[in-house]
Formats: C-alpha cells, structure tokens, sequence
C-alpha cells in the first residue's frame, strides 16, 4: 500500500482546538495513507518510524495547504438561464414581482423539465468543473427545479452521476417543496401531498441525502413545511431549511425543533431563532452570492449568530436565478466585504463549518484519521485567499490521497 509523505508546507488545519490562528502549522508535514491523514503536524515532529514506512514524497515548495474546500448550499443541476429576469429587476421588478408573474423559480422549472438526463449532465458538468478548479472537493446539490418525481429523479441521478464521474463527493437534498408547480396553482397543501409521494420512493432508490423546504411567504407556511420535515424525520433522514431569507417566518425553530442541519440564507433571522439555531446545534449558512446579485440591503445578523455560538458556513447558493455563481473563493471575498466576516471564520465557513452544515464529521480539517481532501495554494498566508477578487492560487487538489 502507499503512503505517500507531503514536506515543506505550511498548514492551515482549521481544527478549533489548536491555539494558533487558522490552526495554522509552520514548516509542516502530511502523511496519507488509505485515503485518510495518518499524521500532521510540525515536520520537525514526525515520527521517523512513520517516514519510514511512506513510499513516495512530495515537496510542497512551501505551499500553504487547507482542508479541501466544501460548497455546503448549491442548485447546480438545472436547465437554461434567467438572464433576462435579471434585466428586469435592474428595471425596477423585485424578485418576489417576477415569480408572481410566473417567472423565478417556474421558469427554471420549465426548462429543467424540457432537458434530457444527458443534457442536464453536460450543462452542470460545466458549472462542476469550475468549482473544482478552485478547490471544491464536496458538494451538495439540491433538486427542486422539477417538482414532478419524473423529473426531480432526473436531477438527483444527474447529480448522483457527477460525483461518480468526478473527483469530487456530491450529496444530494431533495427539494421538492421549493416552489408550486404551474398544475398545482392555488393547491399548495395538494402540492404537500405530492412531494410526500415523491420522497420515499426517491429514498428507496437511494437518490436522497437529506431534506430541504422552501419556508417563506411565496412559497410554503410553516405548516407545510412542517408536514415534510416529518416524513423526512420518519425516513431517519436529516433535515435543512431555507429560512428567514424574505422575511421572519420562524422557520428557524421549526427546523431547530426538527434537529436542522443548517438554516441557510437568514437575513431576517429573530434572535429567538438565532438561540434556537445555537440549541439544536444547526449551521448558519450565509450566502452572499444572492445578497449581491438581489441587491439585498437587510444583512444577516452575523453579531447575533456570533453571540449565540452558532457557527457560519458560507456557499455559492449556486442557481440560475439569485446567484449564477460558480467561485467559491469569490464568495470568501463577499462574505467578508459585504457580511463583515473575518478571513478566518470566512474560510471556516467553506471547510470545517460546511462539513458541519452537511452532517459530515470526516472533513473540513487537517487531523489524523480524517479523509485525506485537501488544496496546495500558492499563497503566503490565509487571508490571500479571501482578499483577491477574481483570483485563483490553487496549485494542486488531493482528493481521497490521490492528485486531482
């Protein structure tokens, strides 16, 4: 078996407990075995017994290396574009405006549907590979865009597909309470019923990680989404919601009373859900992305979250509608130029906070017996990786051990 020896880096291991900022390690060693890190830690440190059982070396050049990165929030699978209801809404329309008018969501749902299996491959393929360029080593991807079990099928086997094709660990969320479909206009509770329909069979073909709803005024009550989460709850499956983004719903404590992994978007978050949010133990996820690109003025309340303890993940939201946006670096820079975000809990944000926001326990840190994900940068210092608009210092991914 290899073990392969990584020397001459410098470590930003991200692990909470390690008294430096960033977790950062100087003059540092990795040793991987079996896909997972058998030791980090100053190299100066490593157990001869240990380098001498490692069967190929690497020199890092000094490069910095963090966690693979992890986009905890994305809808990367869907069909067509919305680039002319982001014209209207720089003439005046609001966003609540176009999906009452029929555009939004059902837009994206009418060409998602229009699209082969094969055509939804090639076109998120795309989408994929740019966050793999910048070192995104896992990734959620959310149904929603077909609101038909037909077609919600089709795009978690798509998604199901990438990460089989790639290298990369995709989870899929059923979303089918995302939005109404066009048959059930003015059904909504009939709707309910039918994505209870959907989800066991969904399920059952093992196409389904966890469970998102859509809890706001132009999409499902509270209620409703309540009636998912406990079919969801029945399945043993983990729940998440999209809460508070347009207004203070309390579906921050309906998902904090079902156990939520993560409440995601949150600019209207009370301090009543932020304290919910902190005893149930979800994640806050924020997405700068649809802030910037819905011009939104209401901030999420990070002070608050900061004051409960309840952790900040950051992601793409990537979607075709609120943010066509495939940088999860650009996000790093968004989240701390908009959210006021300190590099450091940015980058938090899409590593060990994200694995958290996904229910994962095996990443998002450099420490031993951890999957063996992780991203040489050509930078000097961590922070570079939040401040530079645009740009890319990725050298190399090491996904499950192996070079990207």
């Amino acid at each position: 078996m290899t073990v392969q020896l990584w020397r001459h880096c410098r470590m930003a291991t991200l692990r909470p407990d390690h008294p430096a900022p960033y977790g950062l390690v100087e003059d540092a060693a990795l040793v991987v075995e079996a896909g997972r890190i058998a030791w980090a830690g100053p190299q100066g440190e490593l157990p001869a017994s240990l380098a001498a059982r490692c069967t190929r070396e690497h020199d890092a050049g000094g490069a910095l290396i963090t966690p693979g990165l992890i986009d905890c929030h994305t809808h990367l699978v869907y069909g067509g574009d919305r680039a002319q209801e982001f014209e209207l809404r720089l003439h005046g329309a609001s966003y609540e405006d176009v999906a009452r008018a029929g555009g939004g969501i059902a837009s994206t749902v009418k060409a998602t549907r229009a699209a082969s299996e094969d055509e939804l491959q090639v076109q998120s393929l795309r989408r994929l590979q740019a966050l793999l360029a910048e070192g995104v080593t896992t990734l959620e991807i959310k149904s929603g865009y077909g609101l038909a079990l037909e077609h919600e099928r089709k795009a978690l086997r798509v998604a199901r597909a990438l990460g089989r094709s790639q290298p990369v660990d995709v989870r899929t969320t059923f979303l089918g309470a995302h939005a109404i479909p066009p048959e059930f206009a003015g059904r909504a509770d009939d709707y309910v019923d039918e994505v209870l329909r959907m989800l066991p069979l969904l399920h059952a073909e093992g196409l389904v990680d966890a469970v998102d709803a859509f809890c706001e005024r132009i999409a499902f009550s509270t209620a409703q989404t309540e009636r998912v989460f406990e079919a969801a709850d029945a399945l043993g499956l983990p729940v998440k919601l999209h809460a508070e983004q347009l207004s203070d719903s309390g579906g921050a404590q309906l998902a904090a009373r079902y156990g939520a992994i993560s409440c995601d978007h949150l600019e209207w978050l009370s301090e009543e859900g932020a304290a919910a949010m902190a005893t149930a133990g979800s994640v806050a996820v924020l997405l700068p992305g649809a802030f910037y690109f819905l011009r939104e003025t209401k901030l999420p309340p990070v002070a608050l979250l900061r004051q409960h303890g309840v952790p900040m993940a950051i992601s793409t939201d990537c979607n075709p509608g609120s943010s066509p946006c495939t940088s999860l670096l650009l996000m790093l820079n968004m989240a701390c130029t908009l959210f006021r975000l300190t590099p450091e809990e940015a980058l938090a944000g899409v590593t060990r906070h994200a694995a958290r926001a996904l229910g994962l326990s095996d990443r998002g840190i450099i420490a031993a017996g951890l999957r063996a994900d992780f991203v040489l940068w050509d930078v000097a210092h961590p922070a570079q990786l939040a401040y530079a608009m645009g740009a890319n210092p990725r050298l190399q991914t090491v996904f499950e051990g192996e070079s990207v």
